[in-house]
């Protein structure tokens, strides 16, 4: 199957993150942190050598080849959506959700069955161990890989998810950042055992109000990257990001975003929110648990395993679960369209993607596209 395609609106490069890539530019680098006491200084035993930068990450080669992207809010049809488009297109499936990533995460991240993926190719799908850490460098790594492999078989890639983070990381690029330190994350973890994870997000805030502002302070990860960033660097974030990154190159883009009723989305999120409970999350999590032999992987912190997680520990109801599940999804899901709609070049049309109409509207969108641009 030969392709080419010249197609408008293809995104270059813009604002990116990697980990934190989107947050704003770093405070001074002399600016110190909060210790227990509120006092402006360093904990000692995060003291760290300078490390230098790593090096651009290689883009997939040149060419015309079209890729369609999917954008919108959890609970939106999404994934039903991209295997509709794949089916419809003759294409495959690239999945940007950071926790269906993950082996046995499969009811908490809306992960669809193999029924109903339908014979479609799935990739970035079942390729890590819970235990592992799975960067947004990582999946822009395998991401490329993906792509050749569907430049290869000439099929047209449907990339679909929910962690904006990812998706511009491979169509944009990461910033030229310094490598992870394991022994930092060590005792940045230590020092989250001792004091919680708040602190570490009190520790960023003097830091860096913008990055403070954006990440949550649950997220233990991109926290500490933010503070991995500043301690090991020893640079302000904004210098980095002006270095320049190197965007995906050889693909024409087309993308498409669901901008679904807010009212009949918070419906279905709380009924998906019961429906996992109900059909075997705590077996989920638990069995996660137990693979990670007591440890806390990165999958137990995502919506929906962290409230089961404390509904197994004891420290919550089932109620309490369900409710603190379907108000963080709502909450999650918002910030989810605010970073969406920023994003360049997005053609929105209003719906679900598993309604007939929605699939026809978005089908013929793209046809017209792609045959326009074949035409030109």
């Amino acid at each position: 199957m030969k392709i080419a395609v010249q197609l408008q609106g293809i995104s270059g490069p813009t604002g990116t993150d990697s980990s934190l890539t989107s947050h704003g530019a770093l405070a001074s680098p002399t600016a110190g942190f909060l210790d227990s006491s509120g006092a402006n200084s360093v904990p000692s035993d995060l003291s760290v050598s300078p490390a230098p930068v790593v090096g651009p990450l290689t883009a997939v080669g040149s060419g015309n080849h079209p890729l369609v992207v999917i954008v919108g809010p959890t609970a939106a049809g999404k994934s039903a959506l991209a295997v509709r488009l794949a089916t419809a297109l003759g294409g495959e499936v690239l999945n940007f959700d950071s926790v269906q990533a993950y082996r046995g995460c499969d009811l908490g991240s809306g992960k669809l069955s193999l029924a109903e993926r339908r014979g479609v190719p799935h990739h970035l799908i079942d390729i890590v161990e819970p235990g592992a850490t799975f960067t947004a460098g990582d999946f822009r790594r395998e991401g490329l890989r993906a792509l050749e492999t569907m430049r290869r078989h000439g099929s047209i890639p449907i990339l679909v998810g929910g962690s904006g983070l990812y998706l511009r990381s491979l169509l944009v690029g990461l910033f030229e950042g310094p490598p992870r330190s394991e022994d930092l994350r060590r005792r940045l973890r230590e020092v989250a055992g001792r004091r919680g994870g708040e602190f570490l997000h009190r520790m960023l805030r003097r830091k860096d109000v913008a990055a403070a502002a954006r990440i949550h302070f649950r997220d233990t990860q991109k926290v500490m990257r933010a503070l991995e960033v500043c301690l090991v660097a020893r640079r302000p974030f904004s210098d980095l990001l002006r270095l320049g990154r190197q965007g995906l190159a050889g693909f024409c883009i087309l993308k498409v975003g669901l901008n679904p009723p807010r009212a009949e989305l918070y419906r279905r999120i709380d009924a998906r929110a019961e429906q996992m409970y109900a059909g075997g999350l705590m077996d989920e999590v638990r069995s996660v648990m137990t693979r990670l032999g007591g440890a806390n992987g990165p999958p137990l912190e995502a919506l929906g395993y962290r409230q089961a997680r404390s509904l197994i520990e004891g420290r919550m109801t089932l109620a309490e679960a369900v409710c603190d599940t379907q108000k963080a999804t709502r909450q999650y899901a918002k910030r989810q369209m605010t970073w969406f709609r920023k994003e360049p070049d997005v053609r929105w049309f209003e719906g679900f993607g598993d309604d007939p109409g929605v699939e026809r509207q978005i089908l013929d969108f793209l046809k017209s596209a792609l045959g326009a641009s074949s035409a030109a």
